[in-house]
């Protein structure tokens, strides 16, 4: 494939080239919560004013085990659902989607989670959540695939799996298994504060794993909250209070203004920012695990990405671009891109 020159001077490379080998054979497996999403069919209203919802698949890690698949990588969920149709459908579609599901379990006695998401007319959104408790925060440590957490190229995972238990001991038992089997540990704070006791409980919960991960991608927003106000596009306050010694790679995505990464790779170390693709706003839900499940399917096929600056740059334009294409349309699972709709879109700002 030719290389495609962008307005950014950056170039997408043959890594990106659909069905190549490159993007299979290092195997993504994400960890967590998969569950339903209830839109609103009209955007700008409450949820008491929606006149009707559509039913989405959703959940982060899910939702990046798909998007992963969709730009022709390899991936596979593990985490819990109900044993019932909501659960079913779930399993079925990470199937459609060439996810292996073989880690999912379902609990006979917790429904699937639902979770009502409104769209404020910025296409931003607004949560109401219903666990009480959901299938996905009973996972055991001995329901765990521990064979397939030993075949990850990268481990990924979020903070919502660490707010109850059995399910936060099972994602520690998994995360050391996957270290001890040399993943690569990604982390999505994805902070969801109602689901958090309290404040002081989510920014606590969230950080007692933080100097474990390889990798982390965080939001502006979160930023402040973890550092408890700090500006965050200060990036004294990004390295001193976020970045850790054994961390490769923090990513701050930046919603339509694209990203910031900053580096420490042994005696290179780096930061910078790539621009975000501009597209009309529909709906934000799934943008930045889109965008996570795009630097992840090239992370995977080349685990010193974070050494080589060039590469890094180019990695996160498309991962930007993975975001920018799921906004434009409702739900995260369904609005996941394609690789070649991603290069359709990289052609067109070039």
């Amino acid at each position: 494939m030719a290389n495609i020159p962008t307005s950014d001077g950056l170039k997408t490379l043959s890594l990106y080239s659909n069905g190549g080998s490159e993007a299979n054979g290092s195997l993504v497996v994400c960890f967590g919560e998969m569950l339903i999403d209830f839109v609103p069919s009209v955007s700008g209203v409450s949820l008491a004013e929606a006149p009707a919802f559509h039913k989405a698949p959703g959940g982060a890690p899910a939702n990046v085990a798909v998007g992963i698949s969709r730009l022709g990588g390899s991936s596979a969920f593990i985490g819990k659902v109900g044993d019932d149709e909501f659960g079913r459908m779930l399993a079925d579609i990470l199937k459609e989607n060439k996810v292996d599901n073989s880690g999912m379990r379902f609990d006979q006695k917790a429904r699937t989670a639902l979770a009502f998401v409104t769209l404020r007319s910025d296409g931003e959104r607004e949560f109401m959540f219903f666990r009480n408790p959901s299938a996905d925060m009973l996972l055991h440590e001995s329901e765990l695939d521990v064979n397939l957490i030993k075949q990850a190229s990268i481990f990924h995972y979020g903070s919502i799996s660490l707010i109850e238990e059995p399910c936060k001991s099972t994602h520690l038992a998994a995360m050391a298994i996957a270290k001890k089997s040399g993943s690569i540990l990604s982390y999505d704070v994805n902070l969801r504060l109602p689901l958090w006791p309290s404040e002081d409980a989510a920014r606590d919960g969230i950080m007692s794993i933080w100097d474990q991960a390889d990798v982390i991608k965080v939001s502006e927003d979160e930023i402040t909250f973890l550092t408890r106000g700090d500006d965050p596009y200060d990036d004294n306050v990004v390295l001193n209070k976020l970045f850790h010694p054994n961390l490769k790679l923090l990513l701050v995505s930046e919603g339509p203004d694209g990203c910031r990464y900053y580096t420490q790779a042994r005696i290179l170390n780096f930061k910078g920012r790539v621009p975000g693709v501009k597209v009309k706003p529909v709906d934000t839900t799934g943008a930045g695990d889109a965008f996570v499940g795009g630097i992840l399917s090239v992370l995977a096929s080349d685990t010193d990405l974070y050494k080589d600056e060039a590469k890094l740059r180019e990695a996160l334009l498309f991962a930007n671009a993975c975001g920018a294409l799921t906004v434009t349309k409702k739900g995260a699972i369904p609005a996941m891109p394609t690789r070649d709709e991603v290069q359709e879109i990289l052609k067109r700002d070039s």
